[in-house]
């Protein structure tokens, strides 16, 4: 059945989800992380119900271990829970983490994956957070676009009903939690006719009531706590069959082809990528670009990390691969590989895969951008006879000089036809706000695909905003900073005086817009050399939006009156 479409951002679509199937929301902000709590409140205070026919009670903690405690004894009363946070705020759970899994209660903590403090704060993505949690006892489940994240945002939410598991639903920070696109949502109705209501029934049966008293969270001693840990394994050994049962009711449902890993790429394919998060969809773009011109490579997308499945990754890694690229999106300094790369390598050896070379890879710490340069760098680098054991792409690392070489510009992968834009703007000055709403505009009212991405500074409110639009008739899926744009807008002039290079990423022939109130003699003084002869040398169109200085219109330095209007004058570059 075809699902209504809706333009949203990925903290919307987590958001969406958890409050059809929760009954209790314990919360407490932090970047990126706060919307999908904002939201649920915002709903909930208009009313909005549940598929459980309620409203949820949402409650704001004093600190993100508060929520957490909020959160356990909320499931300990027979309310299912859910929460949303990350970075350090997901490590004050940690503890609760522990006693929620071994209690094996249902509950979802949506995480927008972001960076953990080390030598500097860093308010944006990668997966030193969630990576943190691996031992806590909870599944995780991974989502790599806004459209996943509603796709399969469900499966936490059901399985950790179901399966007596808490689910860690993760995706990245910023670059998926923040990007908006033109999605297709879900109905409560489909939701609500895939949710074990039985389970639900147990679970509440369950809680802890002075009516029918139960004791929880006893002191054991070493003579039996060690057996009692291991007394869990099943419901693990359980849970990845009811994963998959899920997720096929849901691609009955949508029509797609989740499963616990998915492969993407040629079927003969000698090369092959590893990888969970937002990077998946720009190498998704690289496959495609590399198939049509002979080669033979695929990515293997990880979405269900915890528990690990062994059999289920060797079931779609294509057998003619001979050479595979993890890529974490977190350091673990001393070790002797990132967590992804040691569950790879661990199941290819176990499988007795040692003729096939796996190396291991970082990118995207604290949000650096990894555009399909970074993704052909990795394929070039499982090409060589001895490629790089241990590496990082998206930086030029002069220390250890782990980086790889990246050859750019890189040939363009986005889908035929996208149309590019980007707007430089001041932190408050409400381009990110026209923006947000301009691409909704557009893909709520049109038939046309839409991707925003907003990039700005821990200062937000006073420093740089760069924004990042794209539209066109054909599914865009580039999860990258745009480069190359037919549009490029400067909405602070002060930019240009700092020489910013902003017109170095307009397409030849593309438009360069200036909005300032400078006539075309003062914008002459104002462009440095550099930049004209940019764009001289590409034929860039140079319309310039000039603000009415005086009401009456002022002279000139020769005495000439002028009217100013706001108007667009092209200028001829020369």
């Amino acid at each position: 059945m075809p699902r209504a479409k809706q333009t949203m951002d990925g903290n919307t679509a987590a958001a969406h989800v958890a409050y059809a199937f929760t009954d209790v929301a314990a919360i407490y902000p932090i970047t990126p992380s706060s919307p999908m709590a904002d939201s649920v409140d915002q709903w909930s205070a208009a009313g909005q119900k549940n598929i459980f026919g309620n409203q949820v009670k949402v409650v704001e903690m004093e600190s993100e271990a508060g929520a957490a405690g909020a959160v356990h004894g909320a499931l300990g009363a027979g309310a299912i829970t859910t929460t949303f946070t990350a970075s350090q705020g997901l490590l004050l759970m940690i503890p609760n983490m522990y006693k929620i899994a071994a209690e094996q209660l249902p509950c979802v903590f949506d995480v927008s994956a972001r960076t953990v403090a080390t030598q500097s704060l860093n308010i944006f993505g990668d997966h030193s957070d969630v990576m943190a949690c691996r031992q806590t006892g909870f599944a995780m489940l991974a989502e790599s676009s806004v459209q996943e994240v509603m796709d399969l945002s469900p499966v936490a939410h059901l399985c950790a009903i179901e399966g007596h598991v808490p689910f860690l639903n993760f995706f990245d920070g910023f670059r998926t939690s923040h990007e908006y696109q033109k999605i297709e949502k879900w109905d409560y109705a489909d939701l609500k006719e895939m949710c074990n209501m039985e389970a639900v029934e147990e679970f509440r049966k369950n809680a802890l009531n002075p009516e029918h008293p139960k004791m929880r969270g006893s002191h054991e001693n070493g003579d039996v706590f060690f057996q009692h840990r291991e007394a869990c394994n099943p419901v693990y050994d359980a849970l990845p069959a009811i994963v998959e049962k899920y997720m096929a009711k849901i691609n009955a449902k949508i029509g797609t082809n989740y499963d616990l890993f998915n492969y993407y790429g040629a079927p003969d394919a000698d090369r092959v990528i590893v990888a969970m998060g937002s990077i998946c969809d720009v190498a998704d773009e690289v496959i495609d670009y590399l198939n049509a011109r002979g080669e033979k490579v695929g990515i293997v997308k990880v979405r269900l990390y915890r528990p690990w499945v062994s059999a289920s990754l060797l079931k779609v890694l294509p057998k003619t691969a001979k050479k595979v690229a993890v890529l974490d999106r977190t350091k673990e300094p001393g070790s002797l590989g990132e967590p992804l790369y040691l569950d790879v390598a661990t199941t290819l050896r176990e499988a007795g895969m040692n003729d096939v070379t796996v190396i291991g890879g970082r990118y995207g710490l604290g949000s650096k951008d990894t555009p399909p340069s970074s993704v052909f760098a990795v394929y070039t680098e499982l090409a060589k006879d001895q490629p790089k054991e241990r590496f990082t792409i998206g930086i030029v690392d002069d220390v250890t000089n782990l980086s790889l070489p990246e050859v750019k510009p890189a040939p363009i992968t986005a889908a035929e036809g996208t149309k590019e834009c980007k707007f430089w703007g001041l932190g408050g000055d409400g381009t990110v706000g026209a923006n947000k709403n301009s691409v909704k505009i557009i893909g709520d009212h049109t038939d046309k695909y839409v991707q925003a991405y907003f990039q700005y500074d821990s200062k937000k409110t006073g420093g740089v905003t760069i924004s990042h639009l794209r539209f066109g008739d054909k599914p865009i899926r580039s999860p990258y900073y745009i480069n190359q744009a037919d549009f490029v807008a400067c909405h602070n002039p002060a930019y240009v005086n700092m020489g910013m290079k902003m017109v170095q990423d307009v397409k030849p022939g593309g438009v360069f817009m200036i909005n300032c109130q400078w006539d075309d003699e003062e914008l002459a003084h104002h462009l440095n050399a550099e930049a004209k002869k940019y764009i001289a040398d590409n034929h860039i169109q140079l319309p310039a939006v000039h603000h009415q200085r005086h009401r009456q219109g002022h002279r000139d330095r020769h005495g000439q009156a002028h009217q100013h209007h706001p108007a667009v004058r092209f200028l001829q570059a020369g």
